[in-house]
């Protein structure tokens, strides 16, 4: 099985992470951060990837940086887990409803980290919790783990259907990438290696 555990810890954060790629979207998720912990437990479902997390930080100086500091992580386990990447799918594609929340996700497990996010423009709360720091969560995610990724919301006005919409596509098309081909016995690549 493809799996991986990283540890993290700073003067702001303590944050450890377990992936299973090859789970089947069970989770126990544990952060200060409420609606983190709501998308963290909905991308372990909507991925299939089996998801341990446990996080602490200075929140009361912001979420900030402990929602930036799980993306970072998590993007390291997952790059972890999938090793040298032999039989991968690589690319995956997801566009996905949220009500009247429209968002889209593209990937490529390149290895080379890159994000173009469109979230509208909106900014607002979601309780506690403030909407632009969805973008720090996958930027950390998407630099960390290597990856080229293109998430956008393409339509939406709730700010918590428009966040769990980008999140479910990241999760689908993620899911698409990771998966093995059964045909392919090399790296996806021309290069031999990604």
């Amino acid at each position: 099985m493809r799996k991986a555990t990283v540890k993290r810890e700073t003067r702001e954060t303590q944050i450890e992470i377990t992936v299973n790629l090859d789970g089947t979207g069970k989770y126990s998720v544990d952060t200060p951060v409420g609606f983190l912990t709501h998308m963290l437990e909905t991308f372990s479902k909507h991925s299939l990837i089996d998801l341990e997390v446990l996080a602490s930080g200075d929140v009361h100086v912001s979420h900030h940086h402990t929602v930036e500091d799980v993306g970072i992580v998590l993007g390291m386990a997952v790059k972890e887990a999938l090793g040298d990447k032999k039989g991968i799918k690589r690319f995956g594609y997801a566009i996905i409803p949220m009500d009247e929340a429209l968002a889209m996700c593209s990937i490529d497990l390149s290895g080379r980290p890159l994000l173009f996010y469109d979230d509208l423009g909106y900014r607002g709360k979601i309780t506690e919790f403030d909407f632009e720091l969805m973008e720090e969560f996958f930027k950390g995610f998407t630099l960390s783990s290597g990856i080229t990724m293109h998430l956008k919301a393409l339509s939406g006005r709730n700010l918590h259907h428009i966040a769990e919409a980008l999140t479910k596509a990241l999760a689908v098309a993620l899911k698409e990438a990771i998966s093995i081909d059964p045909r392919r016995q090399d790296t996806p690549s021309t290069k031999g290696t990604l």
